[in-house]
């Protein structure tokens, strides 16, 4: 769950990568980078932290240049160094940097091709760094002293044809142009849009369609599956199919919790997919509670209040904000070891004791993967005077791991991993639990205009639509995913840092 952007514009686009990169701030708060391109130079700035923590006024003052790309990290697995922060840079050919949402899940195999074969090294652990070389590599086997659109696109068929997983991708290649692709599942999301100038037509590729609005630009599509779009350095923008046989089956946990609800993902609006799956959930409480004595509806900021305030409509029941959010923590999710999440539930949220005393209060969340944040808020919501906590997550249970980019954690570590519905109240204290069920969560993401044969749910039903994933993998990531491998990492992280700065 990175954030990506590349502009091609028509004065220096440094401002608008850092806008850019605010507004995608949600998709990663590990680490953050900007590289641009001005008479054929590099200016580079990346580092651990937040957008506004890396980037300062003197940083800015150097990234010149009227084409460049951005990334917003936060690590699927092992370390979280600063070497790991994205763009990575390669100088052969032309000089490429390149930024990656997702995961290479024959990242293993690559990096042994990579060595042996195409005769280049890998400096990180990054599959960012080796999707990186296996561009490049492709890109110069065309043996081209200029590339063209040609050339670009048969490189990118070749990584298509070399890399498996689930990935969207902008690369810039120096004095040229940037490109901006996406894997043939279409599995993670990025959209292209323009908007025009006085000086002419610029470009912005980006994960989401919300960081084109912000900045004005103008959508105009995202990219289909295996499709790449390039372009040019004088803003010439050229589109190829690189993939043999595309099919789109985009991720569904995008709608359910990880991009802004006012974005829009392969033409669907994940604010109104929301709004749907509230109205799926309310549909399942009354068909198995209908004499239910629920008083009032409580979203945990902030990605279920929309689900939440469609479930209470539905029900005929009072919405309430329970909770008052501090916006200066980060996303429990995204945050590495359970001793850091533990701690930042209570300094994340606090309850409003008025909406809770004396009432049989429902409270919804977009999720549940580890349980650690719903146990701590329903002992908010006893300690601030419920008489009863029943709970809803607007997505089904989470019993496998996520392969393709999201930092779900290893399958032992996931709360209703071999556990059934009751199982998991009982752990996290809730009075009652209800689960979305998968064909009402599917039905709401794809019940709009847009249709959408299938999506990627793997982490509800385990399977896994590259088709490449098996026991020996699950279990290899498990070993680098787990909290313990993790600590470990991040120790060993610290002091490289240490040393280095």
């Amino acid at each position: 769950m990175c954030g990506i952007v590349g502009i091609v514009g028509k004065s220096n686009v440094n401002q608008a990568l850092y806008d850019a990169l605010t507004v995608l701030q949600h998709r990663g708060q590990d680490a953050a980078g900007i590289v641009t391109s001005h008479d054929g130079r590099l200016f580079l700035r990346k580092d651990n932290g937040l957008v506004r923590d890396v980037f300062h006024q003197r940083h800015m003052q150097r990234l010149v240049g009227h084409m460049g790309i951005g990334h917003v990290r936060y690590p699927t697995a092992g370390s979280s160094t600063s070497a790991e922060a994205q763009p990575f840079y390669v100088n052969s050919p032309y000089g490429i940097t390149l930024a990656h949402n997702g995961n290479l899940t024959n990242v293993e195999q690559l990096a042994k091709e990579i060595y042996e074969s195409d005769l280049r090294h890998v400096n990180t652990s990054s599959d960012s760094e080796v999707m990186l070389n296996v561009f490049a590599h492709e890109l110069a086997q065309r043996g081209k002293l200029q590339p063209t659109e040609e050339d670009v696109f048969a490189a990118v068929t070749d990584v298509h044809n070399r890399c498996v997983g689930g990935y969207a991708v902008v690369a810039m290649i120096t004095g040229y142009g940037i490109v901006g692709f996406r894997d043939p599942h279409g599995i993670r999301p990025i959209v292209f849009g323009q908007r025009h100038t006085d000086e002419g037509v610029e470009y912005m590729i980006a994960s989401e369609s919300v960081s084109l609005d912000v900045l004005g630009f103008t959508l105009i599509r995202d990219l289909a599956p295996g499709e790449a779009v390039y372009i040019t350095e004088d803003g010439k923008l050229h589109t190829r199919q690189c993939a043999t046989n595309p099919s789109l089956t985009p991720c569904i946990f995008e709608h359910v919790y990880l991009a802004r609800p006012d974005s829009i993902i392969d033409g669907i609006s994940v604010y109104k997919a929301r709004l749907r799956m509230g109205e799926k959930l309310a549909d399942k409480i009354l068909r198995e509670r209908p004499e239910h004595d629920i008083d009032v509806v409580i979203p945990i900021p902030d990605t279920s209040r929309t689900a939440a305030l469609e479930l209470a409509n539905h029900l005929g029941v009072k919405f309430r904000e329970g909770f008052v959010k501090n916006r200066y923590i980060g996303r429990t999710f995204i945050m590495p070891g359970q001793a850091a999440r533990k701690k930042s539930v209570r300094q994340k949220l606090n309850a409003i004791e008025l909406e809770f005393r004396g009432k049989n209060v429902m409270l919804v969340d977009d999720s549940i993967v580890r349980g650690t944040t719903c146990k701590q808020i329903i002992q908010m919501a006893r300690e601030a005077g419920a008489k009863n906590v029943y709970f809803c997550s607007a997505a089904p249970a989470v019993r496998y791991p996520n392969v393709y980019g999201i930092d779900m954690p290893s399958a032992h570590e996931l709360i209703a991993h071999n556990r059934t519905t009751q199982d998991v109240a009982d752990l996290i204290g809730a009075d009652w639990l209800i689960y979305q069920d998968l064909p009402d969560l599917i039905e709401a993401v794809g019940g709009g205009k847009i249709k959408i044969e299938q999506f990627d749910c793997a982490v509800f039903d385990g399977k896994y639509v590259t088709g490449d994933i098996d026991e020996v993998y699950l279990n290899r990531i498990e070993n680098a995913r787990n909290d313990a491998s993790k600590a470990k990492t991040q120790a060993v992280s610290a002091i490289i840092d240490l040393y280095n700065n």
